[in-house]
């Protein structure tokens, strides 16, 4: 037998968050490809789900498409059933049920949820295929991952969750700080990755709101 069909493909991109004291940072770039083909310089992979929740997804945009489309769905029936939009952490378990629901068949999606808690804070969840996720003070997912996490774990270098008192997975860092060490960690990334470029999409949430900013990257 030929080539057997598959039914996933990587359509590329990195996506990073970054929780702070009071407010969320939330990135991704805007390039989609398969394989030495960009299918287009400026998708989208940022999702706001709920009031205070925001979900990046790298991977198979096809899958990432359905699976938004099913929290949405799920949080839609959560608001008429309980008169409320859903917490970041309850939306953090939500997005994990239902990964792990298709573990058989999985969403080929590596997320990274941001937002913000009850209490006003940051929250950063991150996530592996199959529904695996950990509260972080920062995360990136994607092509590019590996190239941004080292730069974050230097600058942010998150306490052992071993020591105790259990510190604050929560970063140091200003608003204005986290969006520029966002910003560079991106520029970085595109001088080496064939797949992240062509513009970057930053989402602040804080507590007034939301606010959008689009920063150009390299388009080569």
């Amino acid at each position: 037998m030929g080539s057997r069909f598959n039914p996933y493909d990587n359509n590329g991109g990195t996506c990073v968050a970054i929780a702070g004291v009071d407010y969320c940072v939330v990135a991704a770039d805007m390039r989609m490809s398969t394989g030495y083909n960009i299918l287009t310089r400026n998708y989208s992979k940022i999702c706001q789900l709920a009031e205070k929740s925001i979900l990046a997804s790298s991977g198979f945009q096809a899958d990432v498409k359905a699976l938004q489309k099913n929290l949405s769905a799920r949080h839609l029936i959560y608001q008429h059933q309980h008169n409320k939009q859903m917490s970041c952490p309850a939306m953090a378990q939500l997005l994990s049920n239902t990964l792990y629901y298709k573990r058989f068949f999985p969403y080929y999606a590596f997320n990274v949820l941001g937002g913000l808690d009850s209490e006003g804070k940051g929250c950063v969840f991150t996530y592996d295929a199959v529904g695996s996720y950990e509260r972080v003070g920062y995360s990136a997912q994607g092509t590019g991952s590996s190239l941004i996490i080292p730069v974050l774990d230097n600058q942010l270098k998150s306490p052992s969750p071993l020591l105790l008192p259990a510190k604050d997975a929560v970063t140091p860092l200003s608003e204005g700080e986290a969006i520029d060490l966002v910003k560079d960690v991106f520029a970085s990334a595109t001088e080496r990755d064939i797949y992240t470029g062509d513009q970057l999409e930053v989402v602040v949430m804080n507590a007034s709101g939301i606010r959008r900013e689009y920063v150009s990257l390299r388009k080569d």
